[in-house]
């Protein structure tokens, strides 16, 4: 967890949109403080749960059973490498190494630039293009290790510009 001073203001302004509704709106504030942040800071959690009188451990309980929230700061570009099996077979672990090797972090990790967060899904859905890569929400597809180097290059040389 980040112990970085966090303004709480925007989690104001998020839970006065819902009313009295804020506990059955838990998952669309938690979306909505993740979009602010770009990760979920306790600090941010800690107020939810107060302005809310939701518990902390129920709010901990459903962040950390959804796969898109996030308790660390995340990269500016999500890199997902499809491990499906159509993706295995044609190659996605090479896809998946040469991405570890050029960003030098491991799997579910981020850049120390905050650039790229790596990531290994289970399926993207586009086995016809097996191997899959996406980058935020675009779709490379029948990847080679070179092809995926080339895209990730391409996105660092943007972020820089």
């Amino acid at each position: 967890m980040s112990k970085l001073n966090v303004d709480i203001k925007p989690v104001r302004d998020i839970i006065s949109k819902f009313g009295d509704g804020q506990d059955s709106n838990l998952i669309a504030i938690l979306q909505q403080s993740q979009d602010a942040y770009g990760y979920l800071p306790k600090t941010a959690l800690k107020e939810i749960s107060r302005l809310t009188d939701i518990p902390l451990t129920r709010i901990f309980g459903v962040v950390t059973f959804y796969s898109q929230f996030a308790l660390i700061p995340r990269g500016k570009h999500a890199i997902k490498v499809c491990s499906g099996t159509a993706c295995h077979v044609k190659g996605a672990d090479d896809v998946k190494q040469k991405m570890k090797d050029i960003l030098n972090v491991g799997e579910g990790e981020t850049t120390p630039d905050y650039q790229f967060t790596l990531e290994t899904v289970a399926c993207i859905g586009t086995c016809f293009l097996a191997p899959v890569m996406m980058i935020d929400e675009r779709y490379f597809g029948k990847l080679t290790a070179d092809k995926a180097s080339d895209i990730v290059q391409k996105y660092s040389e943007k972020t820089q510009e």
